[in-house]
């Protein structure tokens, strides 16, 4: 399996840089089977019935992208750089490890202020990477963080515009709870509060698992046999409640359908060790390739991902390679708009 067998030509001007508005306006591709049909988000409640189960991510994301200023006294004086920190994780020391721009500027012990109330100092450096402690924990952190930081758009967002007042809203899910993502779960972002309403009124049903991710989801794959690609990991909980509430539906005839490729790792990640749903709380690092056995899964709404890339590679598992190809295809020819803003797909094996 090679990597160029998940290449496909892109053309620029469907990179979305905003989303739709409102959420459920985006378009939605439905691939059921072999057959594809157009519509919009909101027409969702064309192809659920009652007895489905969405799985939703609730992963609330950090405004994680922050600039500062390090302040040196030498012999020629005071000098200043201006640096760019983007939030990748917490330690269990209480330290952030960060990226750093530019990283060659900053030596260990020097301190970074981004604001009247937040600060942090570089404690070490690690495999290209800072860690730092912040002057501020917990709520008070939380709150510095919210006024100080901004969105961590994807690098292809980020290349065309920078992140704004806007993005704090647009890049969050309606039911964003959990603190500690630095990348939306984006096929959620689709959502608002009328589609869910109207969902639950059908009789579809929603369990909330959890998982933060990282600024891995953006990594390129450099390996030209895919399967030797080794995964980020991403910290993940399904709590004995989403457990049991997945695992009633599977009973009862009913179709488990996670929302976002984030929300089916995770659930697939749990079904791993019995071939069942199980409760299940860690760092998952699974990779989904093309002749991956879904446990739990019985389709995916996601978006439209990046040629060459392991989530390609995760819907090629579910669909078939040829037909999300012909999918993609169809995609690029009627016009949907591809990534973190973009529209939508329903994938139905």
């Amino acid at each position: 399996m090679k990597l160029s067998d998940f290449d496909f030509d892109l053309p620029e001007d469907l990179i979305a840089t905003r989303p739709a508005s409102p959420r459920s306006s985006a378009r939605l591709l439905v691939a059921d089977g072999d057959r594809i049909q157009d519509a919009i988000v909101r027409d969702l409640t064309d192809w659920l019935r009652p007895g489905d189960r969405l799985v939703l991510n609730d992963t609330r994301v950090i405004p994680a992208r922050l600039s500062g200023t390090r302040t040196r006294d030498g012999a020629q004086g005071t000098t200043q750089a201006q640096i760019e920190l983007t939030l990748l994780e917490p330690r269990a020391d209480g330290c952030w490890a960060a990226l750093v721009k530019p990283l060659k500027k900053l030596r260990e012990g020097e301190t970074v202020v981004f604001s009247d109330r937040l600060s942090a100092v570089l404690e070490a450096r690690e495999e290209g990477q800072g860690l730092f402690r912040f002057n501020l924990a917990g709520e008070d952190f939380d709150a510095a963080l919210a006024e100080a930081g901004a969105m961590p758009l994807p690098p292809y967002i980020a290349a065309k515009r920078a992140a704004d007042a806007r993005d704090k809203e647009d890049y969050q899910t309606v039911w964003a709870e959990r603190s500690g993502a630095v990348a939306a779960p984006t096929a959620s972002l689709h959502f608002d509060a009328p589609l869910l309403a109207a969902l639950e009124a059908q009789g579809v049903t929603f369990s909330k698992v959890t998982l933060h991710v990282g600024a891995g989801t953006f990594l390129p794959v450099k390996v030209d046999d895919v399967t030797a690609h080794k995964m980020h990991g991403e910290w993940g909980e399904v709590t004995d409640t989403a457990a049991a509430e997945i695992a009633a539906t599977k009973a009862a005839g009913g179709r488990v359908i996670p929302v976002g490729t984030t929300a089916l790792r995770l659930i697939e990640t749990a079904a791993r060790e019995t071939g069942t749903i199980a409760p299940w709380q860690g760092v998952t690092d699974i990779f989904i390739y093309p002749g991956f056995a879904f446990r739990v899964t019985d389709a995916l709404m996601t978006n439209f991902h990046l040629p060459k890339s392991t989530l390609m590679m995760l819907v090629s598992a579910l669909m078939g390679r040829e037909r999300m190809m012909r999918v993609y295809a169809h995609a690029i020819a009627e016009r949907y708009r591809f990534f973190s803003y973009g529209d939508a797909s329903l994938l139905i094996p």
